[in-house]
């Protein structure tokens, strides 16, 4: 999968249940990257709720969401897969496969209820969930003389930059994992700091993960 710069998905795999007019809605949500773990999934989840009414589901994976399905499972046609995808894509969620189970209470929603059941399983579902916004970051590798370490050290930490590794040698290497859209300005003030006498080379990238809150869900 290629990669994106930052996204928001849920924090990790996990379920919420309403009960609406006696019907059960029970939303299972896991981060999936790719079509075949959503699949997987899906299957997962059905089997286990295998007695179910319904088992419906929708998916959005993808570094831009490429690749998006819905499923109503027996439900009258767009009331239940779509809302559900709508749900997702409204909380600009990313990597994200859903499946709502239902169990029928024997009180009839009408078309509008079940659209506003199942869109509302799967937005309570990822805030009871929670929510992280995925930031993609490079490792910058850097050396410099001992008795610059400390000055340095300190503009790091009044930064808040992650420390990864300091290795100590004939000089100190220090490893530091920059965002994206932070490389360039971090890589010149270390460089005015160290009056030029510094050299960067890029290591692993990594995902750093951030809660997220309500309100934030469309400030990527």
């Amino acid at each position: 999968m290629a990669e994106q710069e930052n996204y928001l998905t849920i924090k990790e795999s996990g379920s919420h249940e309403l009960i609406i007019k006696k019907s059960r809605f029970i939303a299972s949500c896991a981060r999936t990257q790719t079509v075949v773990e959503a699949n997987a999934f899906i299957q997962e989840i059905t089997k286990k709720y295998h007695d179910a009414t319904h088992n419906t589901y929708a998916y959005v994976v993808g570094p831009n969401n490429e690749q998006v399905k819905a499923s109503d499972n027996g439900e009258p046609s767009g009331t239940a897969g779509v809302p559900e995808l709508k749900a997702l894509e409204l909380m600009n969620l990313r990597n994200v496969t859903v499946v709502v189970t239902r169990y029928f209470g024997g009180i009839k929603l009408g078309a509008g209820g079940l659209i506003r059941a199942y869109s509302n399983s799967v937005t309570q579902a990822a805030e009871h969930i929670g929510v992280v916004k995925r930031v993609l970051q490079q490792e910058i590798i850097f050396h410099l003389a001992y008795n610059r370490f400390d000055e340095v050290n300190h503009f790091l930490t009044q930064q808040k930059i992650y420390i990864k590794k300091v290795d100590y040698g004939t000089d100190v290497a220090l490893h530091i994992f920059l965002d994206y859209d932070e490389q360039n300005a971090t890589k010149k003030a270390l460089t005015d700091l160290l009056a030029g006498q510094v050299n960067f080379s890029n290591g692993e990238k990594r995902y750093n993960e951030l809660p997220v809150k309500e309100h934030n869900y469309h400030d990527k």
